[in-house]
């Protein structure tokens, strides 16, 4: 593999520090592929074929520009079902003199909401996104970055909020289109571009699942490890234990919305009250601040005339989301805050040794006394620092026997 060089300049990662170290202080084009399809991608398409591009600009906090070349862009993916879908999503280069061949990443963003305007391509170039400076310190490492929407998270129909296996698909689609763009051989990304696989949260169980899936689903990607963080690793345990225990609807029901539309036998109508349907209406359309507004003070009960849980179909549904029945067959790299109180740690910890148990290389960090948010903000860095190594061939041995 040709290495990458680099002309007499600054580097990337100064620039993009310096344009958010100034956000801080002070507070080419590319002919459409094709026109978008709603009623779902071209016939005879195959996954991660491209149906659309468009120029794009990614911005930092503030609106500045950055030293990159972006482009939003629709591809055709795989639901839940096995069947095929359009999703959209965004690929950002780093404009930083390198030449040959770079690393290719594929980031799977954390929760941000249910309606068309939250999606990440919707707010990445409107520095409107709390994610950014994620997608910065990818950027600054001189890897190519695609990052997916999600199915129906700026494109028609619901977002399949957490399905594991729709996520996983679009997460491993959105690097093949990337490797597929007019322009990647330009900018140094080809089909032996080392591929990489992170996220934290929703991002955390869409990365485990692209992990689980790549060998059978896109053998073709080169993908040398992944990194998952937070992970919601077992949606029946997670909504069982929560069962009873208070707290805000929506953060029930916005789950149970993405399940009803990856799968229509659910009816999740049916369970709801005339309050419950009001409240679901609002969460369809919604970003997450809005969306956590929107449920508190109200209690689950009120929003349901009758418990989905206690049927077979939502049980079987959900517990398909499952991680840790297969073996990624590369290294991983797994990390979650011992205090979180959003993800339970446990479901961390399962995911670690089952894992484990089918004898892959588990890299595994524990952060004692942090909740969901702060394992984001101290465990991403150590997290692509271990990620960096791999996508540069360094070998792991991980620490399953610690």
């Amino acid at each position: 593999m040709k290495r990458i060089g680099r002309r007499s300049r600054p580097s990337l990662a100064r620039r993009l520090a310096m344009v958010t170290s100034a956000v801080a202080l002070g507070a080419s084009s590319v002919a459409g592929v094709g026109a978008v399809n709603a009623e779902g991608p071209p016939v005879g398409s195959a996954p991660g074929d491209l149906i659309s591009v468009q120029p794009y600009a990614f911005r930092v906090l503030g609106g500045l520009p950055t030293p990159t070349k972006a482009w939003k862009i629709h591809y055709r993916s795989t639901d839940a079902l096995g069947n095929p879908n359009v999703v959209s999503g965004t690929v950002i280069v780093p404009e930083d003199g390198a030449t040959g061949i770079r690393p290719l990443v594929t980031y799977a963003v954390g929760t941000v909401g249910m309606g068309d305007h939250c999606a990440p391509s919707a707010t990445l170039a409107q520095s409107a996104n709390l994610q950014t400076p994620s997608v910065a310190m990818l950027l600054g490492r001189g890897w190519a970055v695609a990052i997916t929407d999600y199915p129906g998270l700026g494109t028609p129909g619901d977002h399949t909020y957490l399905v594991g296996r729709s996520e996983g698909t679009a997460v491993l689609d959105a690097a093949r289109a990337a490797q597929r763009l007019p322009e990647a051989p330009r900018l140094g990304i080809s089909t032996d571009s080392p591929v990489g696989i992170t996220g934290y949260s929703q991002g955390g169980q869409a990365s485990a699942w692209a992990a689980e899936l790549s060998s059978e689903y896109a053998p073709e990607l080169r993908v040398k490890a992944a990194t998952s963080g937070g992970v919601p690793a077992d949606m029946l345990k997670d909504a069982l234990d929560k069962r009873g225990g208070g707290g805000n609807p929506a953060a029930a029901l916005m789950p149970a919305i993405g399940h009803d539309a990856a799968y229509p036998e659910l009816k999740l109508d049916s369970y709801l009250t005339e309050a419950g349907r009001e409240l679901v209406r609002k969460l369809r359309g919604g970003c997450v601040l809005d969306n956590l507004a929107a449920g508190a003070g109200k209690s689950l009960d009120d929003m349901l005339v009758s418990d989905p849980l206690e049927t077979p179909e939502w049980r079987q549904r959900l517990g398909e989301d499952k991680l840790g029945t297969r073996a990624p067959g590369y290294p991983v790299y797994l990390f979650h805050g011992i205090s979180d109180e959003i993800v339970s740690y446990s479901l961390g910890e399962r995911l670690r040794s089952d894992w484990c148990a089918s004898g892959n290389t588990v890299e595994w960090r524990s952060y004692p006394l942090t909740d969901h948010v702060s394992t984001a903000l101290v465990g991403g860095g150590p997290a692509l620092d271990w990620l960096g190594q791999r996508l540069a061939g360094v070998p792991t041995q991980g620490n399953c026997g610690a």
